[in-house]
């Protein structure tokens, strides 16, 4: 009888042994429990959308509205007595504003790289720190309100019948 006993406890220390190692292993190799090193401590904040005007010669072709999201380390975005959201903004729509032409309004391709590129140096600069650490486009669009749909007809040398 005690031999069924020792016997029984041996296989349950065994198996219980057994389940930790294996639970242990799983944990330090298994590639979906890892975390990604390079995104710990980055804290991801949301812009406003902003609506900045396209205007030449006196006339507005329309808005372009943008949103932006970025990251900063969370240690340093405590640390900061200003936020960067309304320095990013302003760089994004100061940015916008300089290149936007009613070229831009003709629906031609903008390389959205170097734009967030350069708000996010920009912003560094004005720190006189990197503390944004990318720009991440959210939504960027451009819209032509109905009162104004006809400055593109009279700019193509066509005449708007309604």
């Amino acid at each position: 009888m005690l031999k069924v006993l020792v016997t029984g406890i041996w296989i349950c220390l065994v198996t219980l042994g057994a389940g930790y190692f294996t639970a242990l292993y799983k944990a330090d190799f298994d590639p979906l429990m890892q975390k990604n090193t390079h995104l710990e401590g980055l804290d991801y904040q949301s812009t406003p959308s902003i609506n900045v005007p396209v205007l030449e010669d006196g006339r507005i072709y329309g808005y372009i509205i943008a949103q932006f999201v970025f990251t900063v380390d969370s240690d340093i975005l405590e640390k900061l007595a200003v936020p960067p959201n309304a320095f990013i903004v302003d760089e994004a729509f100061r940015l916008i504003y300089n290149k936007a032409d009613k070229e831009f309004a003709q629906l031609q391709k903008t390389d959205l790289k170097e734009l967030t590129d350069e708000v996010r140096e920009r912003v560094n600069s004005r720190f006189k720190a990197e503390i944004v650490q990318d720009v991440l486009v959210q939504e960027f669009t451009f819209h032509v309100p109905a009162n104004l749909k006809g400055n593109f007809n009279e700019d193509a040398g066509e005449t708007d019948a309604s």
